[in-house]
């Protein structure tokens, strides 16, 4: 199995970082290759904007989607963005790593989702859900949150993870993947949220990696999220009834 892991942290020594190394080595030993697009430390520009497009398709103004259906057509793809998707296409299975900031994703992530997922090229108006581009690939989550696993759920402080992911994970399903539950590291920065001394922090962290260790080489035994598909909608996209 190849795995590709999309991580997005801009300090290679964080606890992401760690994720991200224990990752590499828990699949590696068990007979997998992995790839790692490290879109801080590449310096990915997650900005969509015309400077990306030298041959334009409207050079009077700039709309995005048109600008990626015309370089897809034409060959002309940003030479950053087809690095990307070459690096998705080779994988079984995307892992996105990434730390919560203000309730979702960091920017950079977003941005190389805006980018990286072309329209015109990796999904169109039938090519989607679950008749997506990468339909038979996987794709996980993993993000770490500052406070306590307590102070997450419905109603709670810190808010719903179903609620904040849901934008990453449908995007994920909107192209075509298979969406694993995903994997929460709660605490990660502990001091100020509980009254654990310095050691036993690092213990807890340790035990995290390896219960994410583990949770990867049990990947073969967990159902994906259930997503609705084209045969859940009418033909103007409404819920059919059930």
């Amino acid at each position: 199995m190849h795995s590709h892991i999309v991580h997005a942290h801009p300090d290679p020594a964080s606890y992401n970082g760690a994720l991200t190394r224990a990752a590499e080595r828990t699949l590696r030993d068990r007979g997998g290759t992995v790839t790692v697009s490290d879109l801080y430390g590449a310096g990915f520009d997650p900005v969509e904007s015309g400077q990306h497009y030298p041959r334009r398709a409207e050079p009077d103004h700039f709309a995005p989607l048109a600008e990626q259906r015309h370089a897809w057509k034409t060959g002309t793809v940003p030479d950053d963005v087809t690095t990307q998707i070459t690096l998705l296409e080779a994988a079984d299975l995307v892992i996105l790593q990434f730390p919560l900031w203000w309730h979702g994703p960091p920017a950079i992530l977003k941005g190389w989702m805006d980018r990286v997922f072309v329209s015109g090229g990796l999904y169109t108006s039938g090519m989607r859900y679950d008749t997506g581009y990468f339909t038979g690939r996987r794709a996980l989550v993993s993000v770490t949150t500052g406070a306590p696993r307590a102070a997450f759920g419905p109603g709670s402080r810190g808010g719903d993870f179903e609620t904040m992911l849901w934008p990453v994970q449908y995007s994920l399903h909107y192209m075509g993947f298979s969406v694993l539950p995903p994997f929460v590291s709660y605490g990660v920065q502990g001091h100020g949220y509980s009254y654990e001394g310095r050691n036993s922090l690092e213990e807890r962290l340790r035990g995290n990696l390896a219960a994410w260790a583990s949770h990867l080489a049990g990947l073969h035994g967990i159902e994906p999220l259930r997503f609705p598909g084209w045969a859940d909608w009418n033909e103007e996209g409404s819920a059919l009834p059930r």
